[in-house]
């Protein structure tokens, strides 16, 4: 095997992920409540995947709905060293229309309703966001995404939103003066808690659709949503097995795979036990545990 263990975050129209070998889903407990689903397991050649259907098989769960933390840490459980999400994303550029497949490489957090860190009262943690994507992984699952046959842009910020409501109008046209790229309502706060758990995060927004900025174009509707999701879905899941051809035969350390060397702000003997417990798979590392 090469040390690569992919956690891959499917979206809106990504449920499972197809040609895996030594495929099983397995159900995974966390401290921090339940995932969104059971998480699947196999492999590509030598590569091993878990893959979590963000929104739950069958979209059970809304945005605001979706506990980021368990399922981030259910992911590093199942001992993935790194998380590609997918997810699905309005456009706020001309030059970024539905079916692109852009590599995100920053974001704006808009959301207001989830819990956005691991840390908190008796274990004070602060993590850098400056940069918060790994440009490794990013670079090579833009590379897949255009052998999957997808147009691809490297690059872009991602407004993060609350949802499940669309923008108005008046949002929108903000947003695009803040120089966003797309828009959606899943990357936050999850990129945050990749990071404080140690996993290099890439994201890979899939344009369904034009937000409702433009005048001459009707505004964003489900049932046009839907009808690109199908498509992208398609590409993504090609993404997903190029990916995994494409990953060096053996996996370098990351900087990330040690950001919480300086992060811990609590000394030892001023630490919560109890949420120090919760944190055993996340930061286990730091905290001296015996992670599983």
């Amino acid at each position: 095997m090469t040390g690569w263990v992919v956690g891959v975050l499917g979206g809106s129209g990504l449920y499972e992920i197809e040609g895996l070998e030594d495929r099983r889903w397995v159900e995974i407990a966390s401290p921090w409540g339940e995932s969104s689903d059971a998480v699947l397991h196999g492999r590509i050649g030598g590569v091993e995947l878990r893959f979590l259907p963000r929104h739950g098989r069958g979209h059970r769960l809304p945005p605001s709905a979706v506990n980021f933390r368990a399922n981030i840490d259910v992911l590093k459980r199942a001992g993935c060293t790194d998380v590609l999400s997918l997810s699905a994303v309005g456009s706020l550029r001309e030059d970024l229309p539905p079916g692109t497949f852009v590599v995100v490489d920053q974001f704006v957090d808009r959301t207001f309703a989830r819990a956005k860190s691991f840390f908190g009262p008796g274990l004070v943690a602060h993590v850098s966001m400056a940069d918060p994507v790994c440009a490794r992984l990013s670079r090579l699952t833009a590379q897949a995404a255009r052998e999957a046959g997808a147009p691809v842009a490297e690059g872009g910020t991602y407004l993060a939103m609350e949802g499940p409501q669309f923008s108005t109008r008046a949002e929108s046209e903000l947003y695009r003066q803040w120089g966003c790229h797309v828009i959606g309502m899943t990357n936050m706060p999850e990129a945050k808690l990749a990071r404080e758990a140690e996993l290099p995060y890439a994201s890979v927004g899939m344009v369904t659709d034009y937000d409702c900025w433009r005048a001459d174009t009707a505004a964003v509707e489900v049932t046009n949503v839907l009808e690109v999701l199908q498509a992208n879905a398609a590409k993504a899941r090609e993404t997903v097995a190029r990916l995994a051809v494409l990953l060096p035969p053996v996996r370098e350390p990351s900087p990330i795979d040690t950001g919480l060397d300086f992060a811990l702000i609590t000394p030892p003997d001023a630490r919560d036990p109890a949420l120090s417990a919760k944190l055993d798979a996340v930061a286990g590392r730091v905290l001296g545990h015996l992670t599983a």
